[in-house]
């Protein structure tokens, strides 16, 4: 007897639909789970100490041997970083991606050693999988790096197409144009769900092509004399190639330098996606050995990041660059959210030095990777879905993506905009947000600790480096229950305890930890230390409060002997 075929498809964002980053979308058909992407976030301003932030996979928890497998739609951090810390929890299931978002992957996970050997199997438009009960089919679509992949997944339900971040672009750099001809094949057999990026979905408009941004670059290196400095993502590789391509037309030799940068250039120029003559690329230790109309220095670092390129650049701490008067500094990448303050002051220190800077605001010199409003609607009539659920971005853009799906004339009964962990159930004929809501909280990443930090541990940092921290030490006579000798105290953050004005508050804690602690640690029954403890950091930090208005975090020690 055959098994019947189910008749719902389960749809299941463990992030990436209210934040940029931290993209993970499951999708489940029956016993059958797909996996697309699998990426960081980077922390917000508020979590001091937090490296990344990656997907809560605690839905995955027993459901192992159903994965059939994760498709990595492109190479960029925010969808395959998050792989070294989440597979061996999925028991290693194989993983599908182009060659370049394979070669990325490959060398990020050196720096986990402890991991068994990845399976990647390489993809490319014409690739058609099985995966289970699921058929899925790739087609090309342009990004900002090269080899990234929409995906087309076919069930007996119908069909769901995810666009993976894409833009169109009609004269890309290195790279062919977005494969129209399958993708307007796929949408004339029928899309039933459609789930599009967002994170353009508030700019009006088409997206600047990167034949714009190649000859607005051409004219700063034509125009230009001195060494050109340039600054951008190290995942940016068609931006890359604009800069090779315009170094060898002007005879001038490329120094790259950074980490990050270095490993993608040797991937993508390996795998055959960057062109470059032979003698192009110098050692930076070289490079001085130039002249400054025939130097052009590839950088990291355009974000203002205190380990980065650029910043031991300016900060003088490079051990063979330092800034010349005449160099022009190009920061051909947008400002993260969050970053302006460190981008701005990054300029100011250049120019103090002699320097000039030439960034997106100025003139385009960057393009961003993702479909504007008309673009979007353009992918729209090209799939012609059934539904439509808007990915990738904060709340707001889904949003703005779902009313341009309304403008096309999809009915707003046919919109879905869940947010993350939310369950989406689709049939032939139904699309619907379930009451159900799986675990999709943050997991941060401290250092080597996964998940270790929590909530609790948050705030206490949030508080320590808003108001700072204050110790009080006191020895207590466990057989009298007096307080022997002055409490010592410590202030780091809250007030410099050698201050004059600090002296007289300091006097008046120390009397009111004595008063604290003798008063509930009597000698005639057994004494509660914690509540001793709990009782100090309560109205101590009270006290504090009431004398200063901060709240610094009150961390009592309290010795018996």
């Amino acid at each position: 007897m055959s098994r019947t075929k189910p008749k719902i498809v389960r749809v299941i964002p463990l992030g990436g639909l209210e934040e940029i980053g931290r993209n993970m979308m499951l999708v489940e058909y029956g016993r059958d789970i797909v996996i697309i992407d699998m990426g960081i976030q980077f922390p917000e301003d508020d979590m001091p100490g937090i490296d990344y932030i990656i997907p809560n996979i605690e839905y995955l928890k027993g459901k192992e041997d159903r994965i059939q497998g994760i498709i990595i739609t492109h190479g960029h951090y925010d969808h395959i970083a998050a792989i070294p810390y989440l597979i061996e929890k999925l028991h290693y299931p194989p993983i599908y991606a182009t060659p370049l978002t394979r070669g990325i992957i490959l060398k990020r996970q050196d720096d986990f050693p402890h991991l068994k050997p990845l399976e990647i199997h390489v993809i490319n438009g014409e690739t058609i999988l099985r995966l289970g009960s699921i058929t899925v089919e790739f087609f090309h679509v342009n990004h900002n790096i090269f080899g990234t992949m929409g995906v087309a997944i076919k069930t007996s339900v119908g069909t769901i197409v995810h666009t993976a971040d894409f833009k169109f672009d009609n004269n890309p750099i290195g790279d062919e144009p977005a494969d129209y001809a399958k993708m307007a094949r796929i949408g004339s057999e029928g899309v039933l769900l459609l789930l599009s990026d967002s994170t353009g979905a508030e700019k009006p408009g088409h997206s600047v092509s990167e034949k714009t941004i190649q000859d607005n670059l051409e004219d700063l290196f034509r125009k230009n004399g001195g060494r050109i400095i340039v600054a951008t993502f190290a995942s940016l590789i068609t931006r890359i190639q604009q800069i090779i391509t315009l170094s060898q037309k002007y005879g001038r030799k490329i120094a790259v330098d950074g980490y990050s940068m270095k490993s993608n250039v040797e991937i993508a120029h390996k795998l055959g996606y960057l062109k470059v003559d032979r003698g192009t690329f110098v050692n930076v230790k070289d490079i001085g050995g130039y002249p400054p109309s025939k130097v052009t220095i590839l950088c990291t670092g355009a974000q203002g990041e205190g380990n980065a390129v650029l910043m031991r650049l300016v900060n003088k701490e490079h051990k063979f660059l330092s800034i010349q008067k005449g160099d022009t500094f190009i920061f051909s990448s947008s400002v993260v959210p969050g970053n302006e303050r460190a981008v701005q002051d990054l300029k100011d220190r250049i120019y103090r030095q002699g320097a000039r800077v030439v960034h997106y605001g100025m003139m385009d010199i960057h393009a961003s990777g993702h479909a504007h409003q008309e673009d979007l609607k353009m992918m729209l009539n090209f799939m012609k879905p059934k539904f439509f659920m808007p990915i990738h971005g904060n709340y707001f853009m889904l949003r703005l993506h779902a009313d341009l799906a309304e403008q096309v004339g999809i009915s707003p009964q046919n919109i879905v905009t869940p947010l993350n962990g939310q369950v989406v159930e689709l049939s032939r004929d139904r699309i619907r947000t379930t009451r159900e809501r799986v675990p999709a909280t943050y997991v941060m990443v401290d250092g080597l600790g996964v998940g270790d930090v929590g909530s609790v541990v948050l705030r206490d940092r949030q508080m320590m480096a808003s108001d700072g921290m204050f110790v009080a030490i006191v020895i207590v006579d466990s057989k009298t229950g007096k307080v022997r000798g002055s409490p010592d105290i410590i202030s780091r953050g809250f007030i410099y305890l050698r201050e004059q004005e600090s002296k007289k508050l300091l006097a008046d804690v120390r009397k009111k930890v004595k008063e604290i602690v003798e008063e509930t640690s009597s000698p005639e029954h057994t004494v509660n230390w914690v509540y001793v403890k709990d009782n100090l950091r309560d109205r101590i930090g009270q006290f504090l409060f009431s004398k200063t208005r901060r709240r610094p975090m009150v961390i009592p020690v309290v010795i018996e002997i």
